[in-house]
């Protein structure tokens, strides 16, 4: 046997464009169900996809690469990873900042027991927020 490695073919698109397409050793996601970890020969799945991060592994650096996805679907084939999300963004490109105010805003709305606050958005929100914090913070532990 030779020292063939083997890869998965991965592509991240959004409904403005391909954010991502190539060779990886392994991807992990935050499917509905939970944390999924995606290696070559996987058995075929479709999920959807919670907002979270999308975490790669390249096969030339083994660094790993941080996506935040605000949601969408996941499919695998064995050799083949395709998600389509409805929102992709780098780790590096995110407002930190911004994703913070969001997180307090969302935490306030929560905090105050007012009618007018719509709770299932107020959630989401805090959720998205949460989830792209991580996604910098990920990304700069990577860096170190």
């Amino acid at each position: 046997m030779t020292g063939t490695r083997v890869t998965l073919r991965l592509d991240i698109v959004s409904a403005e464009e391909a954010i991502f397409s190539g060779e990886v050793d392994m991807v992990f996601a935050t499917g509905v169900m939970g944390e999924l970890g995606i290696a070559p020969g996987h058995a075929p799945l479709v999920t959807a996809l919670k907002p979270g991060n999308i975490r790669v592994i390249s096969p030339d650096t083994k660094k790993e690469e941080v996506f935040y996805v605000k949601g969408g679907l996941l499919e695998v084939q064995p050799y083949v990873v395709t998600i389509l999300a409805d929102t992709v963004v780098r780790a590096h490109d995110i407002d930190e900042a911004a994703a913070l105010e969001a997180k307090s805003r969302a935490e306030q709305a929560l905090a105050s027991k007012s009618s007018e606050i719509d709770f299932a958005k107020a959630t989401a929100e805090l959720a998205e927020a949460i989830a792209q914090i991580r996604a910098v913070q990920r990304m700069k532990k990577h860096l170190k």
